[in-house]
């Protein structure tokens, strides 16, 4: 089972304008949407600030082109039709490029590739194939690739759909779900190594 799902880049809509804008001395702001439940890139620090390495991203870019750059938080499943309603010009959000989404926006180049992962109890027997994960309930951010490639190869788990992926690790650790399905650097950085993450692992 091939788990090199994540394939990320920037929605580039406006910002890739906004180099030559910038150069032409036009406009000098780029507003840029990114979704700030997602460490470790993209979240809230203790004093609220957004932080992340898909912040850093932002900030080096902007600082390179020569703009500034709001960035305002967005729900993930509301995240592309806000940049077609010209409430901000980009997005900076770990997102993958699929060609679903290449028919809506326009990426960067691919910056990173992370795979996506399965995670649970350490003892919880959960393997990535269809046997592994056989009357498991996978609990997955909706609107993600991750649910896309759970519908598409293993239509037969039952799954089990959260707003942000903060939401999943509750569920999970709730034991409402068996384990979730999603970026593995997300989950070890957002979750493993979290005191809330102890005793779970990551799988396939």
């Amino acid at each position: 089972m091939n788990m090199k799902l994540k394939l990320v880049g920037l929605v580039a809509l406006g910002v890739m304008a906004a180099t030559q804008a910038s150069a032409d001395g036009w406009d000098k702001v780029v507003r840029v949407a990114t979704e700030g439940a997602y460490p470790p890139f993209n979240s809230y620090d203790a004093n609220n600030n957004l932080v992340g390495f898909d912040i850093d991203i932002t900030a080096a870019l902007c600082a390179k082109i020569k703009v500034e750059c709001p960035i305002v938080a967005q729900d993930w499943d509301g995240i592309i039709p806000g940049l077609l309603a010209n409430k901000y010009d980009a997005i900076i959000a770990s997102m993958s490029i699929t060609e679903e989404r290449k028919q809506r926006v326009d990426f960067s180049t691919k910056y990173y590739n992370s795979p996506g992962r399965f995670v649970a109890k350490e003892d919880a027997g959960l393997t990535d194939d269809a046997a592994g994960v056989a009357g498991k309930v996978v609990g997955l951010q909706r609107g993600t690739i991750f649910q896309d490639y759970m519908d598409a190869e293993l239509p037969k788990i039952e799954l089990e759909l959260y707003g942000t992926q903060g939401e999943v690790y509750l569920g999970l650790t709730a034991g409402r779900i068996d384990g979730s399905f999603a970026d593995s650097s997300a989950m070890s950085d957002g979750f493993l190594k979290a005191d809330a993450g102890k005793g779970y692992a990551l799988f396939g």
